[in-house]
């Protein structure tokens, strides 16, 4: 079976589609990050929340399926996590990093959901950490021209 890679800008929906997979007995892929958990997140479920020392450590150590910085903070899959999961989030510069010989194994999913839902939703989690509008412009220069999926959904229900 190929794995499922969900993608999208923030506030898409790729937590909400990745627990409804969970719930169908997927098993997910949790990535690391340096950035602190937001309000209900679990260290080991969501992410595995590290400091950015212990993170580059893995990636010198070889560890990283891949990784990057973005908007301040770092964010990668580790060998050992990609290769017992089912479902895995990832953005896009992460999918762009794939080698080919991971990317063949995906079936990629973009959440291209409009942005007015997506701001929504951004403001109703009242995720105090960043600021939404930063997110949505850098998400929307992020996907400017984002072709590597196989399928795209646009509905926000789905």
């Amino acid at each position: 079976m190929k794995k499922i890679v969900l993608v999208g800008k923030a506030a898409s929906g790729k937590d909400h589609m990745r627990k409804r997979l969970m719930d169908s007995g997927m098993n997910y892929g949790v990535s690391h990050t340096t950035r602190k958990p937001r309000q209900g997140e679990v260290d080991g479920k969501d992410y595995y929340y590290v400091t950015e020392e212990e993170f580059l450590n893995l990636v010198d150590q070889g560890q990283m399926v891949e990784y990057q910085y973005f908007a301040g903070w770092y964010y990668g899959m580790t060998i050992a996590n990609w290769k017992d999961a089912d479902v895995v989030i990832l953005n896009r510069e992460a999918l762009d990093m794939l080698d080919p010989e991971y990317r063949n194994e995906c079936i990629v999913i973009y959440l291209d959901i409009p942005i007015e839902v997506r701001e929504q939703r951004m403001l109703e989690r009242n995720d105090t950490q960043d600021s939404h509008l930063r997110r949505l412009a850098a998400d929307e220069e992020q996907f400017k021209d984002f072709t590597n999926y196989d399928i795209r959904i646009t509905n926000p229900d789905f």
